[in-house]
C-alpha cells in the first residue's frame, strides 16, 4: 500500500490539481477508449491518497462511465444536484458491497465526479454508486444516500445474463455494472450506406427469430442464432435488418403469470442501461466482453451486404411512474432526466409511466454519447426511435419547432452518415408523420401509408385515390423536389399489430392471454378474415388469404420509398390474433419456421418481389427520363391514363418509366390491381413499337414450383382482365 506524508500527501494534491485540467495524458491515449485499447491509459500517474485500503487520484473526467488502465480503473459520473458521491465495489453476485469509496471533494469538477482506483482487475469485481442530496418529492429531487444506483453509462449490466431468472438472493431492480474490455477489431469495415429508397427493412425481434425449435440452429433465441440465419436473409434479398430494443432490459420488470402461463417484458421496450447490450441475447458468457457476440453478427450482416438498424427507446426509462423503482436517473437527476409536471409527478405521454426530458442539455448530451457509442463501438447503420415525437416536446410537454435533440441528431458529424428513422407519433395524442422535424435528415415510418394501403387492399370503398398517392411515394406528405424518396418508410405490418397472415386472417383482435380482458392493443387494424376468424379448412378462404399477402407483397415492394416488413410474413408466420404480443415468450411470438414448408408459395412470391424491385430501380425512385418520353410516373385506371378515382374505384394502374445511370435501355414497368370481388379489365397504355409488354406477376395464377408467377396468363394486346382481388405486373421488353 502506498504511504504519504503529510508535506509529500500536499505536494502531490497540487500536482493532481493540475492533472484534473491535463490529465497528463497525451491525446491519442485519450482517444483510444473510442476503438479498444485503453490498458496504457495512466501510465506515469500515481496515486495521491488512501481511501478505505485503496490507492486513488482523480480520474479522467472527459471519459464517462468506466476505463481500465495501466494500473486500475477510472470511473467518472455526474450528477447536478447531488451533493456527494459514493462509489460501491462488490464481488462478482454478491449483493453487499465489500468497500464503500466516499469520492472526494477535490476529485469533483462542476458537476463530475471523477475517480481512479488502482489494483482493480475488471474480472474481480462490480460496481455502482450512491448519491447524497436533497430529497423533496414535490419539486422532483429524490436524492437517497442509500439507494443503490447504476452507472447510465454502464457498457454491461449484472444480473440479466439469464433470461427470465431473477438474480438469486438480489433485489429486485438493483442493478450493478461491470467494466468492458473493448478490443473487438473490426478491420476496415465500413458504413454500407445504401441509399436510404433502395432499402428492404426486415424487423425482427433478436430472441423470437429463432427461439423456437424449428429454427434449427444453435443457440437459439440469441445473437449466434440470428447470425446462422444471415444465408437464408440473403438469399431473401432484404438488405437491412431492424433490430427491435437490444439495449439491457429487465424482462422480469412486470413480469407475471396468466392462466397458468408466464409472462413477460418480452418485447424490451423498457430501457435499464442505453450503452450496454442485452447480456441474455448472447449465446456464450462474455464477462467483460460484453458486447463481442453482437459484433460479430453486425460484421458478419456487412459483409453479406445487410445494414444494421437498432430500435431505440429514448421516450422513457424503465424506472416507471412515482410508484417505480429509483436504480438509475431518478436516483441522480431526477428533476432533470424527466419531465415533470408541477407537483413533482411524472409526464406519461409514452404511456409507460414516465417521459424522458430529452431536449434538456443534459439529457440531449446523454442521448448524443449514447448513439455515438453505437455507431463507432458496434458500427451500426441507423436508428429507428420509438415514440419519437416525444423527442420533439419541452420540458413541459409542449411541441416544440425546432427541437434541439432533433436537430443535434440530424447534424451531428458522428452520426451523419446514420439513417435516423422517427415513429411520429407518441401515446399523447402528438401525431406527427408527415410533419415531423427533419431538416432532410429524419425518415418517418409512414402510418398512413399502413392505413390507407391496408384500407384498399381489402376492398373498401373510397380508398383508391389515397392508395395511388401513398404507392407513388406520399408526395402529399414527403414533397419529392426537396426530399426525395426517402423520408417515407413504407409498411404493412411491424411488431405492433397482426402479422401480414393475421390481418387477413381475424377480424378482431384477440389478445385475452395478455391477461387484460382483450383491452390492450390496436381496435382499428383494417383486418379482414376473409370469411373465417382465424384458422380453416376452406380452401377457398385459404386461397384467397394467399392472393391477399401476395396483393400486399406487391404493392409495398411497387411502393417509391424504402420498404418494411415483419420478420416471418414472408411464410405467413402467425401470433393467433394477438395484435400487441408484447408480453408473450411462446410460439405466440417467435417465428414458426415449420411454416416456411407449408407456405413456400408466399415465401417464394416475396423473394421474387423483393429481387424484383432491386432489379428495377425506377419502382422506389426517380431515375434518369425515359428516352422513348414516356413521363416517370403515370396514372392508368382502366384506362390508359385516366387518373380520376371515384368512391367505387377499386381498379388501379401505376406505370414508371426511366433510365438507370448505366442503362441505354428505358426501364417500364406497369403495376394493377383490382381490389374488386369480381373480375375486371384493364386497358395497359401503348409502348413505343420497339417494345412490348411482358405479364410477369398475376397474384391469382395457381402457385407454379418456381419463380413464374405469371405462367397462366394470357393477355391480347393492351387489354387484360385481372381476376378479382388480384394484382398484375408488367414490363417492357424490347422486340429482337
Amino acid at each position: 500500500m502506498w504511504r504519504i506524508s503529510g508535506r509529500d500527501k500536499r505536494k502531490n494534491n497540487m500536482d493532481n490539481h493540475k492533472s484534473l485540467f491535463t490529465e497528463n495524458v497525451p491525446v491519442q491515449r485519450v482517444m483510444w477508449p473510442m476503438t479498444g485499447g485503453n490498458e496504457n491509459l495512466g501510465d506515469g500517474l500515481h496515486p495521491v491518497e488512501n481511501i478505505n485500503g485503496f490507492d486513488v487520484r482523480p480520474g479522467f473526467f472527459r471519459m464517462n462511465g468506466t476505463y481500465q488502465t495501466a494500473g486500475g480503473v477510472s470511473f467518472t459520473v455526474s450528477s447536478h444536484g447531488a451533493t456527494a458521491c459514493t462509489l460501491l465495489l462488490f464481488h462478482p453476485t454478491e449483493n453487499e458491497p465489500y468497500v464503500k469509496i466516499p469520492i472526494p471533494e477535490a476529485y469533483r469538477i462542476g458537476d463530475t465526479y471523477s475517480i481512479l482506483v488502482y489494483g482493480l482487475k475488471i474480472e474481480d469485481f462490480e460496481y455502482a454508486y450512491q448519491f447524497d442530496g436533497p430529497n423533496d418529492p414535490s419539486r422532483g429531487r429524490l436524492f437517497n444516500k442509500d439507494n443503490v444506483i447504476l452507472d447510465p453509462y454502464a457498457k454491461a449490466v449484472t444480473g440479466q445474463r439469464k433470461w427470465g431468472e431473477r438474480p438469486e438472493g438480489g433485489k429486485d431492480f438493483e442493478y450493478k455494472a461491470r467494466v468492458v474490455k473493448s478490443s473487438f477489431d473490426w478491420g476496415n469495415v465500413a458504413q454500407l450506406n445504401h441509399p436510404f429508397e433502395d432499402l428492404v427493412i426486415y424487423e425482427t425481434h433478436v430472441r423470437g427469430f429463432t427461439k423456437d425449435a424449428s429454427s434449427g440452429v444453435e443457440g437459439a433465441g440469441t445473437f449466434e442464432g440470428l447470425r446462422q440465419k444471415i444465408p437464408y436473409l440473403k438469399d431473401l434479398g432484404i438488405n437491412a435488418v431492424e433490430l427491435m430494443p437490444i439495449f439491457e432490459f429487465d424482462e422480469m420488470e412486470s413480469a407475471r403469470v396468466v392462466d397458468g402461463e408466464q409472462l413477460y417484458n418480452y418485447w424490451g421496450y423498457n430501457t435499464v442501461s442505453f450503452f450496454a447490450p442485452n447480456t441474455s441475447y448472447a449465446y456464450r458468457e462474455e464477462h467483460n466482453r460484453e458486447g463481442d457476440e453482437l459484433k460479430h453478427l453486425i460484421r458478419e450482416l456487412k459483409e453479406n451486404g445487410i445494414e444494421v438498424i437498432l430500435d431505440v427507446v429514448f421516450n422513457h426509462t424503465a424506472e416507471g411512474n412515482e410508484m417505480g423503482p429509483s436504480f438509475c436517473f431518478k436516483g441522480i437527476d431526477n428533476n432533470i432526466y424527466y419531465m415533470l409536471t408541477p407537483d413533482g409527478n411524472y409526464y406519461n405521454f409514452s404511456g409507460c409511466g414516465n417521459v424522458m426530458n430529452c431536449n434538456h442539455p443534459v439529457v440531449r448530451h446523454f442521448i448524443l454519447d449514447c448513439l455515438r457509442h453505437w455507431t463507432i463501438e458496434y458500427r451500426v447503420d441507423g436508428f429507428r426511435f420509438d415514440l419519437a415525437s416525444i423527442l420533439g416536446r419541452d420540458q413541459n410537454g409542449a411541441p416544440m419547432e425546432n427541437p434541439p435533440i432533433l436537430e443535434a441528431l440530424a447534424f451531428d458529424p458522428f452520426l451523419s452518415q446514420m439513417k435516423l428513422i422517427a415513429e411520429a407519433w407518441d401515446a399523447g395524442g402528438l401525431y406527427q408523420v408527415g410533419s415531423f422535424p427533419s431538416w432532410n435528415r429524419w425518415a418517418e415510418w409512414n402510418g398512413r401509408y399502413r392505413d390507407d394501403m391496408r384500407c384498399f387492399l381489402k376492398g373498401d370503398p373510397g380508398a383508391a385515390g389515397r392508395a395511388i398517392t401513398r404507392i407513388t411515394g406520399s408526395p402529399d406528405m414527403y414533397d419529392p423536389v426537396s426530399r426525395g424518396y426517402s423520408a417515407s418508410v413504407n409498411f404493412l405490418t411491424c411488431h405492433d399489430g397482426f402479422t401480414l397472415y393475421d390481418l387477413y386472417s381475424y377480424n378482431e383482435k384477440h389478445n385475452e392471454k395478455n391477461g387484460w380482458n382483450n383491452t390492450d392493443g390496436d381496435n382499428n387494424g383494417h383486418s379482414w378474415n376473409c370469411g373465417a376468424e382465424g384458422d380453416t379448412d376452406d380452401p377457398q378462404v385459404e386461397n384467397l388469404r394467399r392472393r391477399l399477402i401476395k396483393n400486399a407483397f406487391a404493392a409495398l415492394l411497387c411502393s417509391r420509398g424504402p420498404a418494411m416488413f415483419l420478420a416471418g410474413d414472408e411464410f405467413c408466420n402467425t401470433q393467433f390474433g394477438n395484435n400487441n404480443a408484447y408480453c408473450q415468450d411462446n410460439i405466440i411470438s417467435w417465428l414458426d419456421w415449420n411454416r416456411l414448408e407449408k407456405y413456400q408459395e408466399i415465401h417464394d412470391f416475396a423473394r421474387f418481389m423483393i429481387h424484383f424491385r432491386a432489379a428495377h430501380p425506377i419502382l422506389r425512385k426517380d431515375t434518369k427520363p425515359a428516352a422513348c418520353g414516356l413521363p416517370n410516373i403515370s396514372i392508368h385506371n382502366g384506362e390508359p391514363y385516366r387518373n380520376h378515382t371515384e368512391f367505387e374505384t377499386h381498379l388501379i394502374g401505376i406505370m414508371y418509366a426511366g433510365r438507370n445511370q448505366t442503362d441505354t435501355d428505358d426501364d417500364i414497368v406497369f403495376y394493377g390491381m383490382n381490389a374488386y370481388w369480381e373480375p375486371l379489365t384493364m386497358r395497359i397504355p401503348a409502348l413505343p413499337e420497339e417494345f412490348r409488354w411482358k405479364l410477369v406477376v398475376n397474384t391469382f395464377c395457381e402457385y407454379q414450383d418456381g419463380e413464374d408467377f405469371a405462367a397462366q396468363t394470357r393477355h391480347e394486346g393492351t387489354m387484360v382482365v385481372i381476376p378479382e382481388r388480384s394484382t398484375i405486373i408488367l414490363v417492357a421488353e424490347r422486340v429482337s
